[in-house]
């Protein structure tokens, strides 16, 4: 078990300086917008879903893995914080964003291997990567597109920071066509049960990521977004569609 757990969690290491390493490169360079870079880190972790439920045999070992990385990076990157180095590769909106975003990411997705493998089965996997996706191309495109053409501003004394229409409705989009897509091309489902989900996803992914707080829908919308899922997937099977 030691020697599965070591190779898996080599070969998640290995994913994660292959598709770290160009966005690190980048901001050294300084030829990309800061949000662009931020959203390039963002979906290294968005990604990691699938080696994870790739190159683990056993559920607990792929819910180890994240968690294990987290204890690893916690003390890395507090110790970095102050280097200059660290301030050139981060991408920080608010005090300690970067490195709270990257262990919460962690996080979520032990919690939903835990979830969707452990105690429900194999057979539910799909919903992690659904959820991770949802949050993945839902934020990036919320944050990208309110940056870019936000204009008209929601004020509520429950939202923190700036967030637009523009950017919401962006949110709205793509978090409902990730889901889709990925109910209907990695999950293999009927493309009207992909898109009944994706439709009942997507708003609640919305409202979900406009009213988070500090970097935390990192954590509420991949969750909310799972927790919409799995009611539905699981009234379509029982109802055999």
């Amino acid at each position: 078990m030691l020697r599965d757990f070591l190779t898996g969690f080599g070969l998640l290491i290995v994913y994660y300086v292959a598709t770290g390493l160009p966005p690190i490169l980048l901001r050294l360079l300084g030829k990309v917008p800061f949000e662009v870079t931020r959203k390039m880190y963002h979906f290294v972790l968005t990604l990691s879903i699938f080696p994870l439920l790739r190159v683990f045999s056993a559920w607990y070992l792929a819910a180890a893995a994240p968690l294990v990385l987290a204890l690893i990076l916690y003390p890395v990157l507090a110790l970095l914080e102050r280097s200059s180095f660290y301030a050139r590769i981060a991408v920080e909106r608010k005090g300690g964003e970067f490195k709270t975003s990257l262990i919460f990411a962690q996080l979520v997705i032990a919690a939903l291997i835990l979830i969707f493998w452990g105690l429900l089965g194999a057979q539910w996997r799909y919903v992690a990567v659904v959820a991770m996706m949802v949050w993945g191309f839902g934020d990036a495109a919320a944050a990208l597109v309110g940056k870019a053409f936000g204009r008209r501003r929601i004020l509520h004394r429950w939202i923190e920071g700036t967030k637009t229409l523009e950017g919401t409705l962006a949110m709205f989009v793509f978090a409902g066509l990730a889901a889709f897509l990925t109910l209907l091309l990695y999950a293999g489902l009927p493309w009207t049960v992909s898109l009944i989900a994706a439709l009942c996803v997507a708003p609640v992914s919305a409202a979900v990521e406009l009213f988070s707080h500090r970097g935390t829908d990192t954590l509420t919308v991949p969750l909310s977004a799972a927790f919409v899922i799995l009611p539905l997937m699981a009234f379509a099977s029982l109802v055999g569609l």
